[in-house]
């Protein structure tokens, strides 16, 4: 079986675990977690970095450092993981809801643009926040968000999970475009670090922003907010979200050739594309000119003339020893949301089309050329199969 990712683990992350467990810093303490965190940070050109235990409490920590009240609203994709609503849900505000773009299935801005545009209009000032999801590898269109949350003055909220080392290319409309690292581009942005990720750390994430205020709340909250000037003396309930100096020692190796990592990631992206782009019932991944991605998953959507959804599609590949995972399933359609009353009514055709017909290939850091190579022959097999 072709898995869908496996972890590559060099020797420089060997040997830094290996320190950790002869000097006993094995915990929430020591040298490779503060030198994780600044050099993230500045690799993603952001002055403060906060290791946390994973990607999903990173965006619950980053949503209560912007201080939502109860009611307050979010604008989010409808095509993501749970863990970003979720965020919001748990810190008493409300998300809003935008489809994704067709070609890119990150959200649509155009949509973003008409939800705040709305919101301003009803006058209820309820909207503090928009939260970008980078999706599979490639950025969002940023510099419409940016200017709307520059206009009403809203917070940006950047998953950036699914996209260590992408750039995009901020104010390309003006005399000086500059490229800038996706986790960069938000007031506060969000990294995961699990198994499948560009750097993992196993489990993992990172809280990133410029604001000293955000960053001492993010320490702070991931730390049971103890007071540094007494330990055991309370006045906000925080957390247990701390990294480890283990998993930090992992992650720091995984930096040192992250250049390696997304070459390798870039490669693939371009390798799938050349062998499928003949077939024509296959939507494949785009790379906009605004944006470098680094194909975190190879994703596909099977047109529905073939016969197939992602579901079928993935059992027939399974069958032949190649592995996959589905796309995301709608916020509007998780029945834990409708059975809290949310997104009544709603419809979001492009995530709900994505849903059913999209699935991601093999796309781990130990995939072989011979590997991608017979993936792409089981692919096509399987579709002339189906004729």
């Amino acid at each position: 079986m072709i898995p869908v990712s496996e972890p590559l683990i060099g020797s420089r992350e060997i040997e830094y675990v290996n320190e950790c467990l002869q000097t006993g810093w094995i915990s929430s303490a020591g040298r490779f977690i503060e030198e994780f965190e600044s050099r993230w940070a500045e690799y993603c050109g952001v002055k403060y970095g906060v290791a946390v235990a994973n990607g999903t409490v990173a965006l619950q920590v980053a949503v209560e450092c912007i201080g939502l009240s109860p009611g307050d609203k979010v604008i989010m994709p409808a095509f993501t993981i749970i863990s970003c609503a979720q965020a919001i849900i748990r810190s008493g505000g409300i998300p809003l809801l935008v489809d994704s773009d067709p070609r890119t299935w990150c959200m649509d801005v155009k949509q973003v643009r008409e939800k705040v545009e709305a919101e301003m209009k009803s006058g209820d000032g309820k909207l503090k926040a928009i939260m970008p999801v980078h999706i599979y590898g490639h950025p969002v269109d940023m510099d419409p968000i940016l200017e709307l949350a520059e206009k009403y003055d809203l917070k940006i909220i950047e998953d950036a999970a699914e996209v260590h080392g992408a750039e995009y290319l901020t104010g390309r409309n003006t005399p000086t475009p500059l490229w800038k690292k996706c986790g960069g581009l938000g007031h506060i942005s969000v990294f995961s670090f699990y198994a499948n990720k560009l750097i993992t750390t196993g489990e993992g994430g990172m809280v990133l922003t410029n604001d000293p205020v955000c960053a001492d709340k993010a320490r702070s909250l991931r730390n049971l907010c103890f007071r540094p000037e007494q330990r055991f003396l309370h006045t906000d309930l925080g957390y247990n979200f701390r990294m480890t100096n283990l998993q930090a020692a992992i992650g720091l190796g995984q930096l040192e050739r992250l250049q390696e990592i997304i070459d390798k990631k870039r490669w693939m992206g371009k390798a799938y594309t050349e062998r499928l782009r003949g077939i024509q019932c296959l939507q494949l991944p785009v790379e906009q000119s605004w944006a470098k991605s680094v194909y975190w998953m190879y994703g596909i959507v099977l047109d529905e003339s073939t016969g197939f959804d992602a579901v079928q599609f993935a059992l027939k590949l399974k069958e032949k020893g190649v592995e996959t995972r589905p796309f995301f399933l709608g916020m509007h359609e998780q029945p834990i949301f409708q059975k809290m009353g949310l997104f009544h009514n709603e419809k979001y055709p492009v995530t709900e089309r994505i849903a059913r017909q999209g699935l991601y290939l093999p796309s781990g850091l130990t995939l072989t050329e011979k590997q991608l190579s017979h993936v792409c022959d089981t692919v096509k097999n399987v579709l002339d199969d189906a004729r």
